[in-house]
């Protein structure tokens, strides 16, 4: 799908992240963990970026979350920030087949970036009464009250800035129906992945988006 979307709200979520809300064009229909393409012409030049939805639906509306290097954002970048209530964005998608469907249980390895998907999923998974389990690698974390809700609902949520080996040990149980979902830059998902593995878990199974 290809459509025009206007912003409802932008609002900050940490440091040096925002999270945008966006209408929902009619018959959009995206699964948290999905990703849509933003774009916009800024300073007489069209710019494109991926950003994957932290939204647990989209009805309605829908929420991508956008984290700003100080030291290295770009034009785009600082569009998306200083956006406002009304503005419109050019919109395609949505993309991906790494999303949560409904499973039993889902233990999602977040790095970075990694936080949008990990709390729309946990908190979609929540409302479905399943099972959750978050862990979660920055050094300046994002989203800390909607971690803070899952853990209160019930999941299990683990904060960290430093290895994960641990932590995705003890998110591990091997249940029936057990889907692990990775996001984050390629040394994030490296990590998690060799986490898995040291834990006896089946990389291969997991449902990984690399954001490179």
């Amino acid at each position: 799908m290809e459509a025009t979307v206007t912003v409802t709200a932008v609002r900050s979520v940490g440091p040096d992240t925002v999270a945008i809300d966006l209408e929902s064009p009619e018959g959009f229909d995206a699964r948290p963990g999905q990703f849509v393409k933003l774009s916009a012409t800024v300073e007489g030049e069209e710019y494109s970026r991926f950003y994957t939805i932290s939204s647990p639906d989209a009805s309605g509306t829908f929420e991508v979350t956008v984290g700003i290097d100080p030291e290295e954002a770009g034009p785009f970048s600082e569009h998306l920030v200083n956006l406002s209530a009304g503005d419109e964005l050019s919109m395609a998608g949505p993309y991906g087949s790494d999303y949560y469907e409904g499973e039993a249980r889902v233990v999602v390895l977040a790095g970075g970036p990694g936080i949008g998907p990990a709390v729309g999923i946990g908190e979609r998974a929540v409302a479905d009464g399943r099972e959750v389990a978050v862990v979660y690698k920055d050094d300046a974390p994002a989203h800390e009250g909607r971690l803070d809700a899952l853990s209160e609902a019930g999941a299990t949520v683990v904060v960290t800035d430093g290895p994960v080996a641990e932590a995705v040990e003890d998110a591990l149980t091997g249940a029936d129906g057990e889907q692990v979902f990775v996001y984050g830059f390629a040394d994030f998902v490296d990590e998690a992945t060799d986490a898995l593995e040291a834990a006896g878990a089946d990389a291969d199974e997991a449902k990984v988006e690399n954001f490179g």
